[in-house]
Protein backbone atom coordinates (compact mmCIF):
# COMPACT_ATOMS: atom_id res chain seq x y z
CA UNK A 1 0.00 0.00 0.00
CA UNK A 2 1.32 3.37 -1.02
CA UNK A 3 2.18 5.73 1.75
CA UNK A 4 2.63 10.10 1.60
CA UNK A 5 6.18 9.68 1.04
CA UNK A 6 5.48 7.11 -2.46
CA UNK A 7 2.75 10.20 -3.84
CA UNK A 8 5.17 12.83 -3.79
CA UNK A 9 7.76 10.55 -4.98
CA UNK A 10 5.67 10.08 -8.18
CA UNK A 11 4.22 12.91 -8.61
CA UNK A 12 7.89 14.79 -8.53
CA UNK A 13 6.34 17.14 -5.78
CA UNK A 14 7.72 17.49 -1.53
CA UNK A 15 5.56 15.36 1.17
CA UNK A 16 4.11 18.76 2.07
CA UNK A 17 2.73 19.85 -1.39
CA UNK A 18 0.75 16.21 -0.80
CA UNK A 19 -0.55 17.38 2.07
CA UNK A 20 -1.75 20.52 0.95
CA UNK A 21 -3.90 19.19 -1.87
CA UNK A 22 -5.57 16.66 0.48
CA UNK A 23 -6.01 19.44 2.79
CA UNK A 24 -6.97 22.18 0.30
CA UNK A 25 -5.21 25.12 2.67
CA UNK A 26 -2.84 26.53 0.87
CA UNK A 27 -1.41 27.72 -2.28
CA UNK A 28 -1.04 25.33 -4.93
CA UNK A 29 -1.06 25.48 -8.70
CA UNK A 30 -3.69 23.92 -10.41
CA UNK A 31 -1.18 22.16 -12.74
CA UNK A 32 0.20 20.82 -9.56
CA UNK A 33 -2.77 19.74 -7.58
CA UNK A 34 -4.17 18.08 -11.19
CA UNK A 35 -0.82 16.34 -11.38
CA UNK A 36 -1.02 15.12 -7.29
CA UNK A 37 -4.66 13.83 -7.66
CA UNK A 38 -4.09 12.08 -10.55
CA UNK A 39 -1.23 9.98 -8.94
CA UNK A 40 -3.88 9.62 -5.83
CA UNK A 41 -6.21 8.42 -7.80
CA UNK A 42 -3.97 5.79 -9.84
CA UNK A 43 -2.79 4.26 -6.82
CA UNK A 44 -5.91 4.28 -4.55
CA UNK A 45 -4.31 6.43 -1.80
CA UNK A 46 -6.71 6.95 1.22
CA UNK A 47 -4.52 9.45 3.23
CA UNK A 48 -3.85 9.24 6.96
CA UNK A 49 -4.03 11.70 10.26
CA UNK A 50 -0.44 11.88 9.81
CA UNK A 51 -0.13 13.28 6.08
CA UNK A 52 -3.14 15.70 6.82
CA UNK A 53 -1.65 16.81 9.67
CA UNK A 54 1.42 18.05 7.28
CA UNK A 55 -0.12 20.53 5.45
CA UNK A 56 -2.35 22.16 8.23
CA UNK A 57 0.11 22.16 11.55
CA UNK A 58 -2.35 19.60 13.11
CA UNK A 59 -2.35 16.38 13.54
CA UNK A 60 -5.90 16.75 15.29
CA UNK A 61 -4.59 14.12 18.03
CA UNK A 62 -4.70 14.73 21.02
CA UNK A 63 -2.20 12.69 23.96
CA UNK A 64 -4.27 11.13 26.71
CA UNK A 65 -2.10 10.14 30.09
CA UNK A 66 -3.01 8.02 33.08
CA UNK A 67 -1.19 6.61 35.76
CA UNK A 68 -2.89 3.07 35.21
CA UNK A 69 -5.47 1.55 32.99
CA UNK A 70 -6.85 -1.03 35.24
CA UNK A 71 -8.20 1.57 37.74
CA UNK A 72 -12.17 1.98 37.20
CA UNK A 73 -11.96 5.72 37.72
CA UNK A 74 -9.17 6.18 34.86
CA UNK A 75 -10.73 3.82 32.75
CA UNK A 76 -13.77 6.21 32.57
CA UNK A 77 -12.12 8.87 32.03
CA UNK A 78 -10.44 7.80 28.97
CA UNK A 79 -13.95 6.26 27.96
CA UNK A 80 -15.11 9.72 28.32
CA UNK A 81 -12.94 11.97 27.10
CA UNK A 82 -12.18 9.63 23.62
CA UNK A 83 -16.01 9.48 22.90
CA UNK A 84 -15.89 13.44 23.36
CA UNK A 85 -12.76 14.07 21.32
CA UNK A 86 -14.00 11.75 18.31
CA UNK A 87 -17.08 13.91 18.31
CA UNK A 88 -14.87 17.16 17.43
CA UNK A 89 -12.82 15.52 15.00
CA UNK A 90 -9.65 14.72 17.27
CA UNK A 91 -7.87 11.29 17.42
CA UNK A 92 -6.04 10.07 20.59
CA UNK A 93 -3.31 8.43 21.88
CA UNK A 94 -3.47 6.98 25.43
CA UNK A 95 -0.24 5.90 27.04
CA UNK A 96 -0.08 4.39 30.73
CA UNK A 97 2.91 6.40 32.37
CA UNK A 98 2.83 4.79 35.97
CA UNK A 99 3.80 6.95 38.79
CA UNK A 100 7.05 7.60 38.58
CA UNK A 101 8.23 10.94 37.52
CA UNK A 102 10.75 10.07 35.47
CA UNK A 103 8.23 7.69 33.54
CA UNK A 104 5.55 11.09 33.12
CA UNK A 105 8.50 13.03 31.85
CA UNK A 106 9.67 10.41 29.02
CA UNK A 107 5.74 9.90 28.05
CA UNK A 108 5.37 13.41 28.07
CA UNK A 109 7.91 13.74 25.56
CA UNK A 110 7.17 10.85 23.40
CA UNK A 111 3.82 12.29 22.72
CA UNK A 112 5.25 15.84 22.29
CA UNK A 113 7.41 13.76 19.07
CA UNK A 114 4.24 12.12 17.81
CA UNK A 115 3.49 16.21 17.23
CA UNK A 116 -0.09 15.83 18.92
CA UNK A 117 -2.44 19.08 19.47
CA UNK A 118 -2.85 19.04 23.17
CA UNK A 119 -1.89 17.07 26.34
CA UNK A 120 -4.43 15.94 28.72
CA UNK A 121 -3.27 14.22 31.95
CA UNK A 122 -6.07 12.54 34.00
CA UNK A 123 -5.79 12.11 37.46
CA UNK A 124 -3.98 14.36 40.54
CA UNK A 125 -1.01 12.11 40.39
CA UNK A 126 0.33 14.75 37.94
CA UNK A 127 -0.14 17.30 39.65
CA UNK A 128 2.71 15.99 42.65
CA UNK A 129 2.40 15.87 46.24
CA UNK A 130 2.90 19.64 46.66
CA UNK A 131 6.12 19.08 47.99
CA UNK A 132 7.91 21.45 45.20
CA UNK A 133 7.75 22.79 41.78
CA UNK A 134 10.05 20.02 40.11
CA UNK A 135 7.49 17.31 40.56
CA UNK A 136 5.57 19.35 37.65
CA UNK A 137 7.99 21.31 35.99
CA UNK A 138 7.58 18.33 33.05
CA UNK A 139 3.85 20.08 32.39
CA UNK A 140 5.26 23.73 32.68
CA UNK A 141 7.76 22.45 30.30
CA UNK A 142 5.26 20.67 27.98
CA UNK A 143 2.49 23.72 27.99
CA UNK A 144 5.16 25.46 26.22
CA UNK A 145 4.95 23.47 22.68
CA UNK A 146 1.29 22.67 23.54
CA UNK A 147 -1.90 23.45 25.55
CA UNK A 148 -1.96 21.37 28.56
CA UNK A 149 -5.50 20.24 30.46
CA UNK A 150 -5.46 18.35 33.60
CA UNK A 151 -8.00 16.45 34.95
CA UNK A 152 -8.57 16.39 38.65
CA UNK A 153 -5.01 18.18 39.87
CA UNK A 154 -3.76 21.90 39.70
CA UNK A 155 -0.97 22.97 38.24
CA UNK A 156 -0.14 26.54 38.06
CA UNK A 157 1.12 28.07 34.39
CA UNK A 158 0.87 29.61 31.67
CA UNK A 159 -0.94 27.37 28.96
CA UNK A 160 -1.88 24.78 31.61
CA UNK A 161 -5.83 24.34 31.92
CA UNK A 162 -7.47 22.64 34.82
CA UNK A 163 -10.36 20.80 35.53
CA UNK A 164 -11.63 19.60 39.25
CA UNK A 165 -13.84 17.89 41.23
CA UNK A 166 -14.57 19.84 44.53
CA UNK A 167 -13.04 17.16 46.28
CA UNK A 168 -12.67 19.31 49.73
CA UNK A 169 -16.39 20.45 50.06
CA UNK A 170 -17.58 17.16 49.49
CA UNK A 171 -15.99 15.68 51.66
CA UNK A 172 -16.40 18.36 54.26
CA UNK A 173 -20.46 17.76 53.62
CA UNK A 174 -20.24 14.04 54.08
CA UNK A 175 -18.41 14.34 57.65
CA UNK A 176 -20.67 16.96 58.47
CA UNK A 177 -24.11 14.82 57.44
CA UNK A 178 -22.02 11.64 59.84
CA UNK A 179 -21.65 13.90 62.91
CA UNK A 180 -25.08 15.12 62.64
CA UNK A 181 -26.45 11.54 62.82
CA UNK A 182 -24.38 10.93 65.58
CA UNK A 183 -21.31 9.89 64.33
CA UNK A 184 -17.93 10.89 66.41
CA UNK A 185 -14.90 8.49 65.88
CA UNK A 186 -15.04 8.45 62.10
CA UNK A 187 -11.90 7.45 60.18
CA UNK A 188 -10.70 9.06 56.69
CA UNK A 189 -8.49 6.47 54.82
CA UNK A 190 -6.38 7.29 52.23
CA UNK A 191 -4.01 5.86 49.71
CA UNK A 192 -2.27 8.49 48.56
CA UNK A 193 -0.82 12.12 49.45
CA UNK A 194 -1.93 13.42 45.37
CA UNK A 195 -3.69 17.00 45.11
CA UNK A 196 -6.72 15.18 45.58
CA UNK A 197 -6.58 13.34 48.23
CA UNK A 198 -5.08 16.41 49.99
CA UNK A 199 -8.26 18.21 49.18
CA UNK A 200 -10.71 15.19 50.49
CA UNK A 201 -8.40 15.24 54.16
CA UNK A 202 -8.91 18.65 54.29
CA UNK A 203 -12.61 18.18 53.87
CA UNK A 204 -12.19 15.98 56.54
CA UNK A 205 -10.04 17.83 59.15
CA UNK A 206 -12.43 21.10 58.35
CA UNK A 207 -15.66 18.70 58.83
CA UNK A 208 -14.07 18.00 62.09
CA UNK A 209 -12.72 20.68 63.31
CA UNK A 210 -15.76 22.63 62.63
CA UNK A 211 -18.03 20.59 64.90
CA UNK A 212 -15.19 20.85 68.14
CA UNK A 213 -13.95 17.29 67.58
CA UNK A 214 -10.61 16.50 67.66
CA UNK A 215 -8.66 15.42 64.51
CA UNK A 216 -7.03 12.38 66.02
CA UNK A 217 -4.12 10.93 64.06
CA UNK A 218 -4.75 7.21 64.58
CA UNK A 219 -8.02 8.10 62.47
CA UNK A 220 -6.02 9.04 59.58
CA UNK A 221 -5.41 5.63 57.88
CA UNK A 222 -3.02 5.68 55.01
CA UNK A 223 -2.98 2.93 53.16
CA UNK A 224 -0.03 1.43 50.81
CA UNK A 225 -2.22 0.62 47.95
CA UNK A 226 -5.48 0.87 46.96
CA UNK A 227 -6.35 -2.90 47.28
CA UNK A 228 -10.06 -4.54 48.66
CA UNK A 229 -8.19 -7.52 50.61
CA UNK A 230 -4.98 -5.19 51.78
CA UNK A 231 -8.00 -2.87 53.76
CA UNK A 232 -9.78 -5.35 54.80
CA UNK A 233 -6.77 -7.09 56.12
CA UNK A 234 -4.96 -4.23 57.38
CA UNK A 235 -8.50 -3.02 59.79
CA UNK A 236 -8.66 -6.64 60.95
CA UNK A 237 -4.67 -6.14 62.37
CA UNK A 238 -5.75 -3.41 64.12
CA UNK A 239 -6.84 -4.18 68.22
CA UNK A 240 -8.24 -1.49 69.47
CA UNK A 241 -10.32 0.06 66.19
CA UNK A 242 -12.75 1.93 67.74
CA UNK A 243 -14.72 3.72 64.45
CA UNK A 244 -18.45 4.42 63.89
CA UNK A 245 -17.93 5.65 60.59
CA UNK A 246 -15.52 5.31 57.30
CA UNK A 247 -14.77 7.59 54.50
CA UNK A 248 -12.35 6.77 51.97
CA UNK A 249 -10.94 8.06 48.59
CA UNK A 250 -12.46 5.30 46.34
CA UNK A 251 -15.22 3.11 46.50
CA UNK A 252 -12.66 0.09 46.25
CA UNK A 253 -11.16 0.85 49.95
CA UNK A 254 -14.85 1.27 51.39
CA UNK A 255 -15.15 -1.82 49.56
CA UNK A 256 -12.36 -3.33 51.84
CA UNK A 257 -13.64 -1.83 54.58
CA UNK A 258 -17.21 -3.12 53.97
CA UNK A 259 -15.27 -6.81 54.38
CA UNK A 260 -13.32 -6.05 57.45
CA UNK A 261 -17.28 -5.23 59.15
CA UNK A 262 -18.63 -8.80 57.76
CA UNK A 263 -15.75 -10.38 59.40
CA UNK A 264 -15.96 -8.63 63.06
CA UNK A 265 -19.64 -9.03 62.90
CA UNK A 266 -19.99 -5.10 62.84
CA UNK A 267 -23.10 -3.94 61.48
CA UNK A 268 -22.94 -1.74 58.68
CA UNK A 269 -24.70 0.63 58.72
CA UNK A 270 -26.06 0.18 62.74
CA UNK A 271 -22.67 0.40 64.28
CA UNK A 272 -20.40 1.92 61.29
CA UNK A 273 -21.66 3.63 58.68
CA UNK A 274 -18.80 3.11 55.12
CA UNK A 275 -18.77 6.42 52.65
CA UNK A 276 -17.17 5.44 49.28
CA UNK A 277 -15.56 8.13 46.45
CA UNK A 278 -16.54 7.42 42.51
CA UNK A 279 -19.90 6.03 42.32
CA UNK A 280 -18.17 3.48 40.34
CA UNK A 281 -19.70 -0.27 39.99
CA UNK A 282 -17.92 -1.48 43.01
CA UNK A 283 -20.18 0.88 45.21
CA UNK A 284 -23.69 -0.63 43.41
CA UNK A 285 -22.27 -4.20 43.43
CA UNK A 286 -21.50 -4.76 46.79
CA UNK A 287 -23.59 -6.68 49.59
CA UNK A 288 -24.65 -4.04 50.83
CA UNK A 289 -24.82 -1.26 48.45
CA UNK A 290 -22.07 1.03 49.74
CA UNK A 291 -22.89 5.13 49.75
CA UNK A 292 -20.26 6.98 47.61
CA UNK A 293 -19.69 10.68 46.33
CA UNK A 294 -20.26 10.80 42.67
CA UNK A 295 -17.57 12.99 41.40
CA UNK A 296 -19.28 12.83 37.99
CA UNK A 297 -16.32 12.10 35.68
CA UNK A 298 -18.05 12.46 32.57
CA UNK A 299 -19.17 15.77 33.11
CA UNK A 300 -15.55 16.82 34.17
CA UNK A 301 -14.16 14.93 31.06
CA UNK A 302 -16.60 16.66 28.69
CA UNK A 303 -15.66 19.61 30.16
CA UNK A 304 -12.27 19.15 29.28
CA UNK A 305 -12.65 18.44 26.28
CA UNK A 306 -15.04 21.61 25.66
CA UNK A 307 -12.36 24.18 27.02
CA UNK A 308 -9.92 22.35 24.90
CA UNK A 309 -12.03 22.99 21.51
CA UNK A 310 -12.35 26.39 22.18
CA UNK A 311 -8.67 26.84 22.70
CA UNK A 312 -7.31 24.72 19.92
CA UNK A 313 -10.47 26.81 17.69
CA UNK A 314 -9.41 29.76 18.87
CA UNK A 315 -12.62 30.84 19.82
CA UNK A 316 -11.00 32.71 22.99
CA UNK A 317 -9.93 32.59 26.00
CA UNK A 318 -10.85 30.09 29.20
CA UNK A 319 -10.39 29.85 32.99
CA UNK A 320 -7.45 28.35 34.66
CA UNK A 321 -9.35 26.05 36.48
CA UNK A 322 -13.11 24.98 36.39
CA UNK A 323 -14.61 22.78 39.38
CA UNK A 324 -17.36 20.33 38.90
CA UNK A 325 -19.61 20.02 42.15
CA UNK A 326 -19.93 16.06 43.58
CA UNK A 327 -23.19 15.12 44.62
CA UNK A 328 -23.63 12.09 47.26
CA UNK A 329 -25.36 8.85 46.41
CA UNK A 330 -26.64 7.64 48.99
CA UNK A 331 -27.10 3.25 49.40
CA UNK A 332 -27.48 0.85 52.26
CA UNK A 333 -24.27 1.79 54.14
CA UNK A 334 -24.99 5.57 55.72
CA UNK A 335 -28.17 5.76 58.03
Amino acid sequence: MKNIYDIAKLAGVSIATVSRVINGTAKVSDKTREKVLAVINEEGYTPNVFAQGLGTNTMHTIGILVPIITDIYMSNAVYYLEEALHEIGYDCILTCTGFHLDQKEQHTTMLLEKHTDALIYVGSTYAGKGESQHETQYIRDAAEKVPVFIINGLVEGKNIYSTVSDDKNAVYSVVSSLIKSGRRNIAFLSDSASYSARQKLAGYEKALSDAMLPVRGEYRIHLRKDDIHYVRDLLIGYRDLDIDAAVTVADSIALGVLKYAKIRGISVPEDLSIVGYNNSVLAISADPEITSIDNHIEDVCRLTVNRLNTILSGEGEIEPSVCVNCTLKKRCTTD
